[in-house]
């Protein structure tokens, strides 16, 4: 969640409004425009307020021509209507709606199927309002566990660490903030824009609580070799005797791989996977905001995290850190598992991914520009300005795109990779080939312009994109 600071004096300008609006008195209603920093002292026609709303959000930018959002931006209208009737009923309260935690239950059993769970019904799992809480959940459990093992040295002298490549998603850097655990990062290195497995097991000691493994990393859309990250740990146990359990972070991947990479093994098939997430609204093809944990049993879940609260009635045994949100993201997704099924889902990401790669070959023929990845893992991939390109930069490009309506994130890569800095595409369900080929003219179109530039336009490259990882 952003802070905001309170209005600045010079943003005291009352709003203003159309006199169409006063419905019982059309002068009143610009006379009496209504504060904006403040409430104001009486009430106004619902149509009023309406109108003024929906006026200022027509500033946002277009959902559907975002490429740097991985969420889902497009819905059948029969899950719009269905998730409309179920937004007032609060998800935390099982006993007052059982049917939608029966719902809810049912989708952890379907996801501790598909990512093959030893034994999906012993599989324990809950929705949460996104990965980050998904994320925070699973370190909690991470922690909790490591610290019942290190009972006789914690707290005190030890200090939990984390590991995970730097590329990982920010959220992991909060958990280890607000919970005080090291975060140890494997950097960048040449062409390897993740986590190396040899490198991740080099850091760990007797205090690591686990590692994160990305399936799919923002940056540049690449699955981490997981299987390789197991079989690193298991190599240092034997060496050792550390016995490191591996978190799985599947914000996007874990809604991918099942489908398009079956005989991909990053998940419960391998033992040390101790617990996976996943987003809802990512992959899973639901709007924001809705995300999966799951631990593969009982044993990699701590009991004494899991609450068991007296609530209106019912006993509720509930992990979470948030409490009441609405139970309409979690019928979106057992209105989404049961629409498509595997062939269905199947179906759409095979789709993505087309888009993905067709678009990023176009790109490549333009001669312009570099690619670091092709779209052939996650339907998303980087690209940067060829060698021989002078004139311009990645974020000349950003920002002229952004003229055309399109929405393209243009950063620069961390540790040992600062040098380079890229522009990503994210190719979600919604945008289809037609809009692929719309974005390439746009893009084609404005190359021949930037070329004319005498140098690279930007100064400051970090005020360059609202964008920042």
């Amino acid at each position: 969640m952003a802070l905001h600071e309170g209005p600045r004096k010079h943003e005291e300008r009352a709003l203003s409004v159309n006199p169409f609006f006063g419905e019982a008195d059309p002068v009143g209603g610009m006379s009496q425009a209504p504060p904006k920093h403040r409430l104001a002292e009486g009430p106004m026609a619902p149509s009023t307020a309406y109108q003024l709303v929906h006026d200022e959000l027509m500033l946002d930018g277009n959902s559907r021509l975002n490429l740097a959002t991985f969420v889902t931006t497009w819905m059948e209208s029969q899950a719009g209507v269905l998730m409309a009737e179920c937004r007032d009923k609060n998800m935390i309260d099982k006993d007052e709606y059982p049917r939608t935690a029966e719902l809810e239950r049912r989708c952890v059993a379907m996801l501790a199927d598909l990512w093959n769970a030893p034994d999906p019904s012993a599989a324990v799992g809950c929705s949460t309002t996104g990965s980050s809480e998904a994320c925070m959940l699973a370190g909690m459990a991470l922690k909790r566990r490591w610290a019942a093992r290190n009972a006789g040295r914690y707290p005190g002298a030890a200090r939990p660490n984390l590991v995970m490549g730097v590329n990982v998603q920010v959220c992991w850097e909060k958990f280890c903030n607000f919970w005080e655990v090291e975060a140890r990062q494997v950097p960048m290195e040449g062409d390897r824009f993740h986590l190396d497995p040899r490198a991740a097991a080099e850091l760990c000691d007797e205090n690591t609580i686990g590692v994160v493994g990305i399936l799919g990393s923002t940056f540049d859309g690449s699955y981490e070799p997981i299987a390789e990250l197991c079989a690193a740990l298991d190599a240092l146990q034997e060496r050792t005797g550390l016995d490191v359990p591996v978190h799985v972070d599947a914000a996007s991947g874990g809604m991918v791989a099942p489908f398009l990479d079956e005989e991909l093994v990053w998940d419960f098939r391998l033992p040390r996977v101790a617990s996976i997430n996943t987003s809802g609204h990512k992959y899973g093809l639901v709007y924001p905001g809705v995300g999966w944990a799951l631990w593969r049993d009982k044993e990699a879940l701590p009991e004494e995290l899991v609450f068991r609260v007296n609530y209106l009635g019912g006993d509720m045994p509930t992990f979470a850190l948030n409490f009441s949100r609405p139970g309409a993201q979690v019928v979106g997704q057992y209105y989404s598992f049961l629409r498509l099924g595997r062939d269905g889902y199947r179906a759409v990401q095979q789709s993505t991914r087309d888009v993905a790669q067709g678009l990023a070959g176009r790109i490549e023929s333009l001669d312009d520009f570099r690619l670091l990845t092709r779209g052939d893992e996650l339907p998303v991939f980087a690209f940067t300005t060829a060698e021989h390109v002078t004139s311009y930069d990645v974020f000349d490009v950003s920002r002229r795109l952004r003229e055309r309506g399109w929405l393209v994130p243009a950063y620069t890569f961390p540790a040992n990779r600062e040098d380079l800095s890229v522009l990503r595409v994210v190719c979600r369900n919604g945008f289809s080939q037609d809009l692929a080929e719309l974005f390439f003219e746009d893009l084609s179109s404005l190359v021949p312009e930037l070329r004319r530039q005498p140098h690279p336009l930007t100064r400051d490259k970090d005020a360059a994109t609202g964008f920042h990882h």
